[in-house]
């Protein structure tokens, strides 16, 4: 147990050390002037009232999915229920396994859906979604495979170590976390993103070309723009980086190629700004120590739970409910850091599309585009903000643009 707690203070602090000195904590330059974010400035009071109005209405189902969250891993890190229940299953130890990290999945999945349909009918509503219930349960459904096959896969490895190494299995388990998240973060794009949507080459044209004429120009090597056939579940506007190296590439969803080409452009310098500061990288790297880092918090938190759990080690299967719940509290929990870091490297990229474009007015026309297509909460509470915004919020990057041009002496937005 102290090797393992020693090995958790080392990962913790190099992940501090390392997002410390890497994160961008200042996107601009210090001379830059302070401008301050102002709702009421570049929205009017039907926008802000009806982004108001959104967020209201999909704020309480979401609440309640995390509640249901961290009930259920309340109740695996904190009671012996979970340990009774798989007590009661038959078979190989990782035949229990596996039937017990189906069921908690499955029970969640079930608690969830109409919680899901609630937020689905809100985003109905305001006009944001194109799906059927038919097509928004096949997405939903796909999407818990996947969380359920990496579960299980994680859980079943976990309690093989701990049976063969019952005193050192971490080790094992902070490497294999380690490449396991370094492969998943190269293959996603090319195994994960098409089981969700059909990607195309963006057509000969001038668009195209002005795009990759943008990318030779920043010095980030691009070979193809893609284009996600995002519109048969959303009408919402986005776009992303993905993957690095071979499999690095950008991809705008179909519903952003309706917006004016300057602003499409400003989008894909943005996505560009990731590319060429290797984002994707970086985050797949220190999301490498961190599953290291949550391989020994396992060890460590679920040995020192173990026996208030009913769970006579962690290499009986009786020690699925128990990771389960402790790896669902770890996900809750690192959020917020995560939520930070994202939001200063988002705003590190706002600044590289405004270098590259040199074009603050249609930067700030763009994100008033995107903000009220998207019905984005302009003015969050500290606690949503905190929770689940990865990225500034549109008065944050409109002022920023301001600031950029004051700086340089171009026109204010």
């Amino acid at each position: 147990m102290k090797a393992a707690a020693v090995g958790l203070a080392g990962l913790g602090a190099a992940i501090v050390a390392v997002v410390a000195v890497t994160t961008p904590w200042r996107a601009l330059a210090e001379a830059a002037p302070e401008v301050r974010p102002d709702p009421a400035r570049d929205f009017g009071a039907a926008e802000i009232a009806r982004a108001d109005a959104f967020d209201a209405a999909t704020s309480l189902p979401s609440y309640l999915s995390l509640a249901v969250t961290l009930l259920i891993a309340a109740v695996f890190v904190a009671t012996p229920l979970g340990a009774r229940l798989i007590d009661r299953l038959r078979g190989p130890w990782w035949v229990r396994a596996l039937t017990a990290v189906a069921g908690i999945y499955t029970v969640s999945l079930a608690i969830r859906w109409p919680l899901g349909m609630w937020f689905e009918t809100v985003l109905r509503d305001y006009g944001l979604s194109t799906q059927t219930w038919g097509t928004w349960s096949a997405d939903r459904l796909k999407n818990f495979g996947l969380q359920l096959l990496l579960s299980a896969v994680m859980v079943v490895v976990v309690i093989a170590l701990a049976r063969r190494w019952p005193r050192r299995w971490w080790i094992p388990a902070s490497l294999g976390a380690f490449s396991l998240t370094l492969a998943l973060s190269f293959l996603y794009p090319v195994v994960v993103e098409p089981v969700f949507n059909d990607f195309t080459p963006l057509q000969q044209g001038p668009l195209r070309e002005s795009l990759l004429a943008m990318a030779d120009r920043d010095g980030v090597p691009v070979d193809d723009v893609l284009v996600a056939d995002a519109s048969r579940r959303t009408t919402a506007l986005n776009a992303y980086v993905s993957g690095f190296g071979a499999t690095r590439r950008i991809v705008v969803y179909d519903t952003l190629l309706q917006v004016p080409e300057p602003e499409i452009e400003l989008i894909v310098a943005h996505e560009l700004g990731h590319a060429k500061t290797d984002d994707v990288l970086h985050g797949t790297l220190v999301g490498a120590l961190g599953a290291a880092f949550g391989a020994c918090a396992l060890f460590v938190a679920g040995n020192l739970l173990r026996r208030r759990t009913g769970v006579p080690s962690l290499g009986d299967p009786r020690a699925a409910a128990l990771l389960v719940g402790l790896v669902s509290l770890g996900t809750v929990l690192s959020g917020p850091a995560q939520n930070l870091v994202s939001r200063h490297i988002e705003a590190r990229a706002d600044a590289h599309a405004l270098e590259l474009t040199q074009d603050p007015v249609t930067f700030a026309a763009m994100q008033r585009n995107l903000a009220v297509r998207n019905i984005s909460d302009l003015s969050p509470s500290p606690l949503e903000y905190v929770l689940y915004s990865s990225h500034p919020t549109s008065p944050q990057r409109i002022a920023m643009a301001r600031s950029w041009a004051l700086l340089h002496g171009q026109q204010l937005p």
